[in-house]
């Protein structure tokens, strides 16, 4: 193996779990782009096999065999997108690392643009969506509240209309992997890390093969993960609410009194029926909506202090 193999300043990093009809057409695109830049002599393509139950692995091993710089870092099982990612960014050896994911929605082709914008300085620079082709208008429009939503609740500044596809620099990639948190956001905590970062737009491409891995409990998931890693914002909404049944029910309480000093009965009055099952079901779901907010915080924090490894490596192959 040579020094600039063992030593690449191009990092390409792409999480896999079940694309078995995407991994040729992938790799094609990619080495077709590298072949054109000044990194062509000094690259190397991490593919994670997030544990895929079809094809996905023989498909990698099959490239592993006929091409040169390729690692392939298979995990234990399936640990999830994110954590696959990191997978990948952790064992990337690049001074510049691209993540991108492995269904060719994201166009290899947008590298170049990349590299362009880090030789000029940035550390890190992300693709902004500008089209997204293939999905529906539900999913592009939950996708765009959730990107607004989560700008407005956290004191980090997250760019709207984003993924995880990205160049980041070594001195990035270093600082995130002192970030061992387990609900991994990414794109949130790239963003938390700061240094210089720039966008730049393209047009989201429909997926080639296979079917998507974020269907809509895992968005919402995700969505989640994303909010309550960022802002404490939904915290502080529970405690609000708590103030707000509390003024509510202050004013009911003056309102009943006045009822009874002037001995007036509004119409259809029965006494006491009505007041009561308001009272029960609107401080009842107050209460609830407390508790579950305190406990997705808490079940963060016991996933945490467990200490447990983010993911496991079953084995690293390099051509």
């Amino acid at each position: 193996m040579s020094d600039s193999v063992s030593t690449p300043r191009l990092s390409i990093v792409v999480p896999l779990f079940n694309e078995e009809g995407n991994v040729a057409a992938l790799l094609a695109r990619i080495v077709a782009v590298v072949e054109r830049l000044p990194e062509r002599d000094s690259y190397e393509i991490v593919l994670v096999n997030d544990g895929s139950s079809d094809h996905t692995l023989a498909r990698i091993r099959d490239e592993l065999a006929r091409r040169s710089n390729i690692v392939l870092v298979n995990l234990s099982r399936n640990f999830g997108h994110q954590l696959a990612a990191t997978a990948g960014i952790e064992i990337a050896r690049g001074d510049a690392i691209v993540l991108m994911d492995g269904d060719l929605q994201d166009p290899p082709e947008l590298i170049e643009a990349f590299l362009d914008r880090y030789r000029k300085g940035y550390d890190v620079v992300y693709a902004v969506r500008r089209t997204r082709k293939g999905e529906s208008a539900f999913k592009v429009w939950t996708a765009r509240a959730f990107y607004r939503i989560i700008k407005r609740l956290t004191k980090v500044s997250i760019p709207v209309d984003t993924g995880d596809f990205r160049l980041m620099s070594r001195r990035v990639v270093e600082a995130l992997k002192r970030s061992p948190e387990r609900h991994r956001f990414l794109r949130g905590l790239v963003s938390w890390v700061g240094f210089n970062q720039i966008g730049v737009e393209y047009d989201r491409e429909e997926r080639a093969s296979g079917t998507t891995k974020y269907p809509l409990p895992k968005m919402v998931r995700f969505a989640i993960d994303g909010i309550t890693s960022f802002s404490d914002v939904p915290l502080r909404f529970a405690s609000y609410l708590g103030f707000s049944a509390s003024l509510v029910a202050f004013v009911y309480a003056l309102v009943v009194i006045g009822f009874k000093v002037f001995s007036l009965k509004p119409p259809g009055y029965t006494p006491g029926w009505a007041s009561t099952i308001v009272a029960v079901l609107f401080l009842g779901g107050i209460q609830l909506i407390g508790i579950g907010i305190l406990g997705e915080y808490i079940g963060r924090i016991y996933d945490e202090v467990k200490g447990r490894p983010l993911y496991l490596i079953s084995e690293i192959e390099r051509s």
